[in-house]
């Protein structure tokens, strides 16, 4: 009779899988989860009413999958979005993909039917397994409760290494409400701490011979050096020897833009002075570079460059990329090495020189009060603006092409942009995102008038739950990024052009605060009196996106095609 009433005892106090679940989460130290509810996850709605973590609601699945996605960028430690199953889960996938292939950590969690219906044909039941499985870098289905605790705790290993991504974990509706055996299987895995590895002293002597011979040396510098906290380590090596340094889009500010040898950022499809300045090296060093934020063809098309490889990781394999060798291991402890064996170079005069011309061109439009606005005066305005530590998220379209020339930053992670995907719609729900976590921080999303109507719905989320951001919107009632590219190559364009709402009028019915620019002097003003809002806000920009074939022209009479 004992017996049998402490085993009743045990049933009581027995976790459901959506329990463990969430306990995991907390044991991974989640802070948010972003998602919308649906009915094959109402036990897990029911175990985070339980939990500390902060449930934030969203109006569209992909809007939580950026908000996932940003979390994990800014923090290194996993976003988490979910969903209910079918086209819920569907809504996830531009957003875990973004991830994916930007290096972000995020975990996707859906519902999905009970395993009971799966081999039959069901209301809304989909494959996810195996339609996230191309997205993610693990796609797996609890089918067992006794699993829950394993299978979390390796979606958040995968998603947090080297190179993070998104890992995606289904959850049938029947197995979530299942009872986990007591013991082991109930409790969250022991999370461990990272482990640090150091290149090899032959491969950095390797590295340092090459340097030695080399007579105009560059860096190119990726995010895989802003993951890994590699900003101070590079800046000493490039102050230390003299070298110029370029940066992709997704690793501004990883050498401050005002830094004597910072060449600043490499990118737009035009040939730029970066292409310029390592089309006149004679050795790149690769420093966390990734092949998916600028491609090799891209500016080692003819494969002639010597390259030296350092990150945490190999190289991909691409045949216009082949270094001569690789120094795999912390990056900051091998560009230390590297500089305790190395001499200072000469003065890089040439590459110097070319920077000074940059700087003429960008200070040139400093006070050009034309209207519409001319994008690097609205640029510069916002740089003048914002603080070294505030944060601008850029969209995707025309304005992350002047973004990624025209603002310049003093430290990574304060300009983000998506490159390695580049989706459009990320501004909004990522500034949500960034803002949640720094709230003493100024948060701007830039955005199209094209790529702000894709998620501006989370504005509704925003007001209500207290995060005062504000959008910054390039208007010229067309995908200006395509029209651009359809110019350059056709010299004229179709199917580019819209209409757009009252942008003040929208802001107004979310309960935001609306801002139209309606002449140059406006944008600096607005800004000020934006920022000192409680709730968010937009602004209206008209934008003179005549620069943009005005700057094709440019650069190709300056460089070439």
């Amino acid at each position: 009779m004992e017996k049998e009433k402490k085993t009743a005892e045990e049933e009581r106090e027995c976790s459901t899988a959506a329990e463990v679940l969430v306990k995991c989460l907390e044991n991974e130290g989640v802070e948010y989860v972003f998602g919308i509810p649906g009915e094959e996850n109402l036990d897990m709605m029911c175990a985070l009413e339980k939990s500390s973590i902060r449930v934030i609601v969203v109006r569209h699945e992909q809007g939580a999958a950026f908000m996932a996605d940003m979390y994990g960028r800014l923090t290194g430690k996993a976003g988490v979005c979910f969903s209910t199953l079918g086209p819920g889960a569907t809504n996830l996938i531009t957003g875990t993909a973004d991830a994916n292939s930007d290096g972000a950590p995020l975990v996707a969690i859906t519902g999905q039917v009970g395993t009971e219906r799966m081999h039959l044909t069901s209301h809304q039941y989909l494959n996810l397994v195996e339609l996230f499985a191309p997205i993610t870098k693990r796609s797996k289905q609890i089918v067992n409760p006794d699993s829950v605790s394993e299978i979390m705790r390796i979606a958040f290993k995968y998603a947090e290494s080297e190179k993070p991504g998104a890992c995606h974990v289904d959850l049938p509706t029947n197995v979530a409400a299942m009872k986990v055996t007591p013991g082991p299987a109930a409790l969250p895995l022991k999370k461990p701490e990272p482990n640090i590895e150091n290149a090899s002293f032959s491969s950095i002597d390797r590295a340092a011979a090459l340097i030695f011979k080399a007579k105009k040396p560059v860096i190119l510098v990726g995010h895989s050096a802003v993951r890994s906290g590699a900003g101070e380590a590079l800046t000493a090596f490039a102050d230390a020897l003299h070298i110029p340094t370029v940066n992709t889009m997704m690793a501004k500010g990883i050498i401050p833009y005002n830094n004597k040898y910072s060449m600043w950022t490499i990118g737009i499809p035009q040939k730029d002075y970066q292409n310029k300045i390592i089309d006149m090296a004679d050795l790149v060093i690769a420093v966390g570079y990734d092949i998916v934020e600028f491609a090799p063809r891209k500016w080692n098309g003819e494969g002639k460059h010597t390259i030296i490889h350092i990150d945490s990781r190999p190289a991909h394999i691409n045949k216009l990329f082949q270094p001569e060798t690789e120094v795999i291991g912390d990056i900051s402890y091998s560009l230390q090495q590297i500089q305790y064996r190395c001499e200072p170079k000469e003065e890089p005069v040439t590459f110097l020189k070319l920077k000074q011309e940059m700087v003429e061109e960008y200070e040139s439009y400093g006070e050009d009060n034309s209207f519409p606005m001319k994008p690097q005066r609205i640029l510069q305005d916002v740089r003048k603006f914002m603080g070294e530590d505030d944060i601008v998220i850029s969209d995707v379209g025309a304005h992350k092409m002047w973004i990624a020339r025209e603002y310049n930053c003093y430290k990574p992670n304060t300009c983000i942009i998506s490159n390695g995907f580049a989706t459009m719609g990320i501004a909004v729900p990522g500034a949500i995102a960034a803002k949640l976590i720094n709230p003493d921080r100024r948060v701007l999303a830039i955005s199209g008038d094209g790529g702000f109507l894709m998620n501006s719905q989370e504005y509704e989320t925003a007001l209500r739950e207290n995060i005062p951001i504000v959008t910054l919107i390039f208007s010229d009632a067309s995908y200006g990024l395509i029209k651009w590219k359809q110019t350059d190559r056709f010299g004229s364009s179709c199917f580019v052009d819209f209409t757009n709402p009252d942008f003040v009028k929208y802001a107004e019915s979310m309960h935001a605060k609306g801002y139209r620019v309606e002449k140059a002097e406006d944008l600096l003003p607005i800004l000020e009196d934006a920022f000192r809002q409680k709730v968010p806000c937009i602004i209206d920009c008209p934008v003179d996106y005549s620069e943009n074939e005005k700057l094709s022209v440019y650069l190709k009479n300056k460089f070439g095609e």
